[in-house]
């Protein structure tokens, strides 16, 4: 089957780099595994050098490996590569690629003398970067590396909303749907079920690259989410690596289950027994870091500077992909019997499986380079709570989201929000599946347009 090179938003901050850095840093993407950070690094050396060469560190020869045990003659080094891999490189026109660099540290800590020697370029991409490696004999365990400061770090995410529409073809809908957004006009009912449609379709498929290139290849969500599958295995078996135990794929694995639970806070005494936070801090890092997780920290203090209120012993998991998160939540269901497949597909998504949407708004913040807050307090019974899903921070002030899957008019949460914190509120936001509309002061969207947020 075909595989595609996609059209990703991160090429302008590589172009940025080579342009503004002239080599005088490398350039890290981060990123969970399987977002196409090779592809894109690969990509971008093709077309914007005279030559490159890929070093695959989970690939790479022992021989390769010992090479950055001792850089004391990086003459002997650039000549072994190239008789390796059998490629040319050309003084301040070429591109060295360091990919999957977490499995050699020593080549990431060899980056500032090989910034310094100035003859090449330098792109690494790699995930769990700051994570140690335990175990004996493994090539690629961390070490205490000295991290180098010659570094022009990027995250890269799976692909957003727009890129998604490029994938398919569609450069024109997203900048139409923005300007309606900044006019603040209606689409209208039809053009709205219309645009909801499509939006279903990628929190189906997802954001990853070879999920939407086996969607192009075959419009079978069957065959979707069994590429689905086995990107969620390939991260069981990097948590696995880390945590033998396998507490930390226990609670990614629980994700959609905690969100269904409509609790407060990601609860790890119901999927761990005996769990407490401070015992899984490790684990917690490792989602965190692998970028396969979002987390959304509670904000004690609904006010400017939410990175300054923030309560770490409560917060949320959302998955990094919504096309995964899907697949995850009913992992021991055949394609078939997916019943957010099925209701999603028929629009009879309902409260039931409201969750999907809040995982995807999370997925849109994040890409839109937003951290994840969100807020919770008492109601007067005190029996349950009032919950802001998302606070974003602006102007000194904050915007509480709440996202709504139902049909129902209702939004209690964010009314009684404006009662408690009127003076912080720069613009509260419902995001719901209906048209765009506004309510005195509450601007309701629908959930496509957190793509603007």
């Amino acid at each position: 089957m075909e595989e595609r090179i996609f059209k990703r938003k991160i090429y302008e901050q590589m172009l940025s780099w080579k342009k503004n850095q002239h080599g005088t840093t490398a350039l890290l993407i981060r990123g969970a595994r399987r977002v196409g950070k090779s592809t894109i690094a690969e990509e971008f050396a093709r077309r914007e050098y005279e030559s490159y060469l890929l070093i695959d560190f989970s690939k790479a020869s022992q021989n390769v490996h010992k090479l950055f045990e001792d850089i004391s003659d990086l003459d002997y080094i650039f000549t072994q590569l190239q008789l390796t891999y059998r490629k040319s490189l050309k003084p301040h026109r070429s591109v060295i690629i360091f990919d999957e660099i977490q499995k050699q540290p020593l080549a990431r800590q060899a980056i500032k003398s090989l910034v310094a020697d100035g003859r090449y370029e330098y792109i690494e991409t790699g995930s769990l970067l700051s994570i140690k490696r335990k175990g004996k004999g493994q090539r690629g365990a961390q070490k205490n590396i000295l991290i180098p400061s010659e570094e022009t770090r990027i995250d890269m995410y799976p692909m957003d909303y727009q890129e998604f529409r490029w994938a398919l073809g569609d450069e024109d809908t997203i900048p139409l749907l923005r300007t309606m957004f900044e006019a603040r006009q209606p689409l209208g009912d039809a053009t709205n079920r219309k645009m909801m449609r499509d939006f279903r379709l990628y929190v189906l498929v997802g954001g990853m690259p070879q999920a939407v290139n086996d969607y192009l290849n075959t419009n079978d969500l069957s065959v979707v989410d069994q590429r689905k599958r086995s990107i969620l295995d390939l991260y069981d078996e990097d948590f696995y690596d880390l945590d033998p135990s396998g507490q930390t794929s226990d609670l990614f694995h629980a994700i959609p289950a905690q969100l269904n639970g409509n609790a407060s806070r990601y609860q790890v005494s119901s999927v761990i027994a005996g769990g407490k936070i401070d015992r899984l801090r490790e684990q917690i890092a490792i989602l965190k870091d692998s970028m396969t997780a979002n987390i959304a920290y509670h904000a004690n203090d609904p006010s400017a500077g939410l990175a300054s209120h923030i309560n770490r012993d409560q917060f949320k998991l959302y998955c990094g992909d919504t096309g995964l998160f899907v697949t995850l939540a009913f992992w021991d269901d055949a394609f078939t019997e997916n019943v957010i497949y099925q209701k999603l597909l028929s629009d009879k998504l309902n409260a039931d499986v409201g969750y999907v949407y809040e995982n995807v708004v999370s997925q849109m913040l994040v890409a839109g380079r937003h951290k994840l807050y969100y807020h919770t307090w008492p109601t007067p019974s005190g029996k349950h709570n009032y919950e802001i899903d998302f606070l974003l921070s602006r102007q000194a002030k904050v915007c509480p989201i709440e996202v709504k899957s139902s049909t129902s008019n209702v939004h209690t949460s964010i009314d009684e929000f404006q009662k408690k914190f009127s003076s912080r509120i720069y613009q509260r936001y419902l995001l719901h599946a209906k048209d765009m509309r506004k309510e005195q002061d509450l601007f309701c969207l629908p959930l496509y347009m957190a793509l603007f947020l």
